[in-house]
């Protein structure tokens, strides 16, 4: 595990042959294993990242309370065969004197964007200095944070990044509830009450199987299972061209049904998507392995 950016990139000069980009902001589940896990199966070395970045946090959002356990993660980084945990203080990223922000533009201004302005400039601005310095050849993102995966890309795109953006598919218990560091705070009720959002999503989809291709029927299915469940305030249930995120007029592929809500007061994310080749990878068929590859020696602190 390395700490700082001279030992970064020490550690990256010892990896041999291609690697995959993980980031995460730590408090890891399953979902974050399946990015480290198809990262695994298709390169030889994978840096992951630990790092919760204040700068996408909104002034009514705590960053202190962002659920952390550093050495947890790190073991089951460790199991899972990474070879470089980067796990940086916030000074390292962010040092006195910085004063550079990302935008990427529409994309990071609507739906999510809306609702949390600022949000997705915090994302962009980390994401383009984690690419910067550990200079990977592909990202590994999950669907969860669908908006997330069009505005890296479209970064990636816009500034000549030579790294892929691999979208993995959302992991989900199985009652059907999205993977979340944030689904630790969801008390005993509250956490039965959390699968409004995905039976909202089910039901919509439902719907567009049978046929149904109205947008605000689409929505309004979404919305209805999380309207009725007393624990939770919708924030938003909305169906959006998959790429641009931009409003459609009528239910045709390839679309992004995406929903937002707080359910016994954690704030709660999902989405469905209708469409041919929108995720690179299904989670639920890349399997765990041991990769041949470790890094050569150990640097920085454990």
């Amino acid at each position: 595990m390395v700490r700082n950016r001279a030992d970064l990139a020490a550690a990256r000069g010892d990896l041999q042959g291609s690697v995959g980009l993980v980031p995460t902001m730590g408090a890891l589940h399953g979902g974050h294993l399946a990015l480290v896990r198809a990262a695994g199966a298709a390169q030889e070395a994978v840096l992951a990242t630990l790092f919760v970045n204040p700068t996408q946090f909104g002034p009514e959002e705590d960053v202190a309370a962002y659920p952390r356990d550093e050495a947890g993660d790190l073991a089951l980084f460790e199991q899972a065969g990474v070879a470089v945990a980067f796990a940086p203080p916030v000074e390292e990223i962010y040092p006195t004197g910085f004063s550079t922000t990302v935008r990427v533009g529409e994309l990071a201004a609507v739906v999510e964007g809306a609702s949390r302005p600022g949000h997705f400039d915090g994302v962009a601005t980390v994401v383009a200095k984690l690419l910067h310095l550990t200079r990977p050849d592909s990202a590994y993102f999950g669907q969860k944070d669908w908006q997330q995966t069009r505005v890296i890309r479209r970064l990636v795109e816009d500034l000549n990044v030579p790294a892929r953006v691999i979208v993995v598919g959302t992991v989900r218990e199985p009652d059907g509830l999205a993977m979340s560091s944030r689904n630790r705070w969801l008390g005993g009720p509250a956490r039965g009450a959390a699968t409004c959002l995905v039976r909202g999503l089910r039901e919509a989809i439902a719907r567009w199987d049978a046929g149904e291709r109205g947008v605000d029927a689409l929505e309004a299915a979404i919305a209805a299972p999380i309207r009725a469940e007393p624990m939770a305030q919708l924030d938003y249930a909305s169906v959006r061209d998959a790429h641009t995120l931009r409003p459609v007029a009528r239910a045709d592929p390839p679309l992004a049904l995406l929903v937002a809500a707080r359910v016994g007061g954690v704030r709660l994310i999902d989405n469905a998507l209708i469409g041919e080749g929108l995720v690179d990878v299904d989670a639920r068929h890349v399997q765990p392995r041991h990769p041949p590859w470790r890094r050569r020696r150990e640097r920085g602190a454990h």
